[in-house]
């Protein structure tokens, strides 16, 4: 896998590229307005605190994939509502082995593909509307990731890691082929901790667990974790919404062996922890609500979970998003 696309060069697709370029892959991107400009200036900066250190990296950026040519992985690091438009113009990076690496938070287009028991194959309209998603980026392409790791952008092109270094991958079908174990194998070579899945689904599902109430919660009230989880009444609220979640996804064949309030052990331990779609919203851009919320509520109607609570949230969330512009 030496010739590697990173689309979306945002602060974890950078992080990556970085990290990847350092292993010695040859490493572009797709890139437009501000941050195609950064990148073929100076390439790609990454900044650590531990150790204290700035690493560049040269990557070849072009606004057109027909430029960059085939490519041996493809990583899309994209927020969920730009995935329509990516899957429209990705067909030029991939030939008949490219792999499509989907590190993108929430529930993927592709996640009843080879899974879910007598839901298997369904297409989840909520994260591909019209299906183009799944014509454009057939599944045979796609290896599932899940990031557990904090970046951020100090400006375009430059990325500031703060914690964590673990990508969990994994073929949506669970199997252990010759081209995952390379993909882990390569990620290691890049520093990275790489663990392979043995249901990508359910390392999905389980961290958005935490992410579907944290998210739209702290995006509509402005409040960091802590303050969200210090409320007796939010906090009754998402224990609701994460237990009807939770029975979704028993109904799919995942299993979540913890409680609401395990959960919200961890995610304390994080302190005054600003979510994605808050940063999202006080920056003014769009918020990722269908893969973290309306999907959850279309798998509850297609397994037959009733979802009261969800669907309150998802109101309100969406209510706030589009009064904002946002959604």
């Amino acid at each position: 896998m030496k010739k590697v696309c990173i689309y979306g060069a945002g602060a974890i697709g950078g992080w990556l590229g970085v990290r990847l370029a350092q292993a010695g892959c040859e490493v572009s991107a797709v890139a437009r307005g501000a941050t195609l400009e950064a990148l073929q200036k100076n390439g790609l900066q990454l900044t650590t605190n531990t150790p204290a250190q700035t690493d560049q990296v040269d990557v070849r950026a072009s606004a057109s994939p027909a430029e960059l040519g085939v490519q041996d992985l493809v990583i899309v690091a994209v927020k969920a509502p730009a995935m329509a438009e990516v899957a429209r113009a990705i067909g030029p990076l991939l030939g008949p082995d490219t792999i499509v690496l989907t590190a993108m938070n929430g529930v993927p287009w592709w996640f009843l593909e080879g899974f879910g028991g007598e839901h298997a194959g369904k297409r989840l309209s909520s994260v591909d509307a019209d299906g183009s998603i799944g014509v454009n980026v057939p599944v045979k392409h796609i290896i599932g990731c899940v990031v557990h790791a904090s970046c951020s952008l100090d400006g375009p092109g430059r990325v500031r890691q703060h914690f964590g270094n673990k990508l969990i991958i994994g073929e949506p079908s669970g199997e252990k082929t010759p081209r995952v174990r390379e993909l882990a194998a390569l990620l290691e070579r890049a520093g990275l901790e790489a663990v392979l899945s043995d249901q990508i689904q359910k390392d999905t599902w389980f961290k958005l667990w935490g992410n579907m109430t944290m998210n739209p919660i702290s995006a509509i009230t402005g409040a960091t974790t802590d303050r969200v989880l210090e409320d007796d009444l939010v906090r009754a609220f998402i224990g609701k919404v994460m237990l009807e979640a939770k029975e979704i996804g028993a109904r799919v064949g995942i299993v979540i062996d913890q409680e609401p309030e395990d959960r919200h052990q961890v995610t304390l331990k994080l302190g005054a922890f600003k979510t994605s779609m808050l940063q999202d919203v006080e920056a003014g851009k769009p918020v990722e609500l269908d893969a973290l919320v309306t999907v959850v509520r279309e798998l509850g109607q297609i397994t037959g979970v009733p979802t009261p609570s969800t669907d309150a949230l998802l109101g309100l969330a969406r209510l706030h998003a589009r009064v904002h512009g946002l959604y």
